[in-house]
């Protein structure tokens, strides 16, 4: 039995609360366990230097812990390096990359959509919820363009989650709290697709090495996670996950 009574393949509780800003154009709380995210999704019509006159738009995101989302108080890092640090910048670039996989870029046009992911309370798997809760925030905020007749077509393509798996005290687990994933032998984050394909596979042998066989384990735990993962979105978004395309499997 894990530390919070779990079994090896449970997924922590979660919830998807969409609209939780009044501003943002897709604004989405997420809570999985004890690690809460609040994922916005803002509009801009203009797009980064290198996408000029491309007429294709851009998906990007910024990643932030607040000072006590942890049991003690880290301070902001803008207050003290005056930019992001190696962590969050590394975090920041993986959200936007796993958005990206899901979207046609030439359908979004040229407009670029900010990701905007604050953890309010951290205890394992920030990331991998950030890229789970800016999906849905994504969707809304294009549900927005289309409603407003500024989209050629819909442009998200497919839906995507990520979650933690690893191998603690000998077995392998599916969404590691964090007392489970400071002990882990092997951490890992994925990232796959409604469609069931990857996108992002971070792994480490925190301890020693593994396997091939205990990599296939791991895989296979985080796709019946992610499958679970993309349901719960399916769920929150209703209706509007009959406007996003992806149906082929791999």
């Amino acid at each position: 039995m894990r530390i919070d009574a779990r079994q090896p393949s449970d997924l922590r509780p979660l919830s998807i609360t969409r609209h939780y800003t009044r501003w943002a154009e897709g604004s989405v709380l997420i809570k999985t366990g004890d690690t809460w995210v609040l994922t916005t999704a803002s509009v801009e019509d203009r797009v980064p230097p290198f996408m000029k006159g491309t007429g294709r738009g851009w998906v990007t995101a910024e990643y932030a812990m607040l000072p006590r989302a942890t049991p003690e108080r880290h301070p902001r890092e803008h207050s003290t390096s005056g930019k992001a640090l190696g962590r969050s910048l590394e975090i920041q670039r993986l959200v936007g990359r796993s958005l990206r996989a899901v979207v046609d870029l030439d359908a979004l046009g040229e407009r670029t959509v900010w990701i905007d992911c604050d953890v309010l309370q951290a205890d394992g798997g920030t990331r991998t919820a950030a890229v789970t809760g800016a999906f849905v925030a994504l969707v809304d905020a294009c549900v927005k363009l289309k409603e407003a007749k500024r989209l050629p077509a819909f442009p998200v393509t497919d839906l995507v989650a990520g979650v933690s798996v690893g191998i603690v005290n000998g077995e392998p687990v599916l969404d590691l709290c964090f007392a489970e994933d400071s002990e882990a032998r092997v951490d890992m984050n994925v990232v796959m697709t409604g469609g069931g394909r990857f996108v992002e596979v971070q792994g480490t042998a925190e301890r020693g090495s593994f396997t091939g066989s205990e990599l296939t384990t791991l895989l296979e735990l985080a796709r019946s996670g992610c499958d679970r993962l993309v349901a719960a979105q399916r769920e929150a978004l209703g209706p509007l996950a009959s406007l996003i395309e992806g149906t082929d499997k791999a």
